[in-house]
């Protein structure tokens, strides 16, 4: 739990996930996968779960301590045969697909339980391929759950890249709407400045004749109003 809390957020991940619809139990814990097989985008439970065959471990650690090699191999079966059976019970109680991943994980909490295991030849990969469930101590599901998350964090990079690409294509639009104003515009002020043009042309022709106006000698405007 303090794993996931370190390095998920909590809407990432839930404790005591009821997986399976046609069992009660609960796993210990579930990590939400965005989408469905059908892309319904329904979430997808990967289940996890805590194991602590402790007594067989520390019976192993113990006959090794004391070179009792006969005891030592008897307490390395008995582990064997915990493994395998707490597999097969992850695997007949939580997994349930499409609901569920294809696969759950195994947590074992102490790092010199998994190096044991590990040790066991074939044990793992058999658990795998029987069992479909993935083994990990501290810091390989330590490093399960940071790929993980910078898996999330890519999802949500696409989500917002297509939020993104959706606001430009709307800026695009928009913009083209702008053009079309501006042209417009553009269309109106050439208009405009044709206008101004022709204004100013008449404009000079006023004042050459009122020039002429005023040069008119004395003589020729007597006869006008005052």
């Amino acid at each position: 739990e303090m794993l996931l809390e370190q390095m998920l957020t909590p809407d990432q991940y839930e404790s005591n996930v009821r997986v399976n619809e046609n069992s009660d139990e609960m796993v210990d814990f579930a990590i939400r996968l965005p989408g469905g097989e059908n892309g319904d985008n329904q979430s997808v439970w990967l289940p996890i779960d805590s194991k602590f065959p402790l007594e067989d471990y520390q019976r192993l650690v113990d006959a090794e301590e004391k070179a009792d090699m006969v005891t030592a191999e008897k307490a390395a079966r008995m582990l064997d045969s915990r493994i395998k059976s707490c597999a097969r019970e992850i695997s007949e109680k939580y997994l349930s697909p499409p609901t569920t991943t294809h696969f759950g994980i195994m947590f074992l909490p102490m790092e010199g339980l998994y190096a044991e295991v590990l040790r066991r030849p074939g044990l793992v990969d058999n658990i795998q391929r029987d069992w479909r469930v993935v083994i990990a101590g501290p810091t390989t599901f330590a490093a399960l759950l940071n790929s993980l998350q910078m898996g999330f964090r890519t999802l949500a990079i696409q989500k917002r890249s297509s939020e993104v690409w959706e606001l430009l294509g709307s800026v695009k639009n928009e913009f083209g709407k702008f053009g079309d104003i501006l042209e417009g515009v553009k269309k109106k002020l050439e208009q405009a400045s044709t206008h101004m043009d022709m204004a100013a042309t008449r404009s000079r022709a006023i004042e050459r004749r009122l020039r002429h106006v005023q040069e008119l000698p004395d003589e020729e405007t007597k006869g006008l109003p005052g």
